[in-house]
């Protein structure tokens, strides 16, 4: 796929006024036996729209349940949480639920792919819940998969896959949704370099080419460089707010 089938496969970015994210004096604790472990402590933060944000630091930091508290699947035990404007703990679980099928996509670690579907079958399972009709479904899979350079691999199943191929078939199945916010949790852990490196890059042009803010927690220091901005966090709390001088330009050519 060249870059000018992919410029033209992308929508035109979504426009946002202000952010798509706002945490307020957020705390979130939990109990194991008589103990109780403060896992987020009065974090308030506000994410931009189409940027990749990258949440970094050492393992339990409190960086995936900050991400699961941003998207929706945990509540929180004090504070706010703000997405596309709506207040997350003033929607009741049905409330919830739709607005993180209409809005949200979410990459994880250990892909969450089904033995027995293709990968076209994977991308398009997703899209049957909202209400669009076959026709359109099978479009926008084949379209998020000719953007992630899996479309003439869309019809093996996730054992005839690689690593890599596999995270992008989860990509392509979150981003068919064309959701205005996407959470990744370490997308690249699982891989190795190179296909740590591509999926990095499709990650960051998904927020610049679709105007989706991009959310990643991740221990890689790999993506550092290609972040727009970096929030390091230790024992609950957001140590720094940087911006990469120059971050890395997502490349724009095949993704093969």
């Amino acid at each position: 796929m060249n870059a000018a089938t992919m410029n033209a496969a992308a929508p035109s970015p979504r426009q946002h006024d202000g952010p798509t994210l706002v945490a307020e004096g957020v705390c979130k604790a939990f109990a194991s036996g008589r103990v109780r472990i403060q896992v987020l402590d009065g974090l308030s933060l506000r994410i931009e729209p189409a940027e990749l944000t990258l949440i970094s630091g050492p393992s339990g930091c409190g960086k995936s349940t900050l991400l699961a508290i941003l998207s929706g699947l945990q509540p929180v035990d004090q504070g706010r949480v703000t997405a596309l404007g709506s207040d997350l703990g003033g929607l009741d679980l049905r409330a919830l639920e739709r607005f993180r099928l209409l809005h949200t996509g979410f990459v994880f670690q250990g892909f969450n792919l089904f033995p027995a579907l293709s990968a076209l079958e994977q991308v398009e399972l997703p899209l049957n819940y909202l209400d669009l009709g076959r026709k359109e479904s099978r479009h926008r899979a084949v379209q998020s998969l000719d953007e992630v350079g899996l479309r003439h691999r869309m019809r093996l199943r996730p054992a005839e896959l690689s690593g890599g191929e596999k995270q992008r078939v989860a990509i392509a199945r979150a981003l068919a949704k064309q959701p205005d916010l996407l959470f990744a949790d370490e997308p690249t852990s699982a891989l190795d370099a190179a296909n740590g490196q591509m999926v990095i890059d499709i990650l960051h042009r998904i927020a610049r080419t679709h105007g989706t803010t991009v959310l990643c927690v991740s221990h890689d220091p790999r993506l550092i460089h290609h972040a727009d901005r970096v929030l390091a966090m230790e024992d609950g709390r957001i140590l720094s707010d940087t911006r990469p001088a120059n971050p890395v330009t997502p490349f724009q050519g095949s993704v093969t």
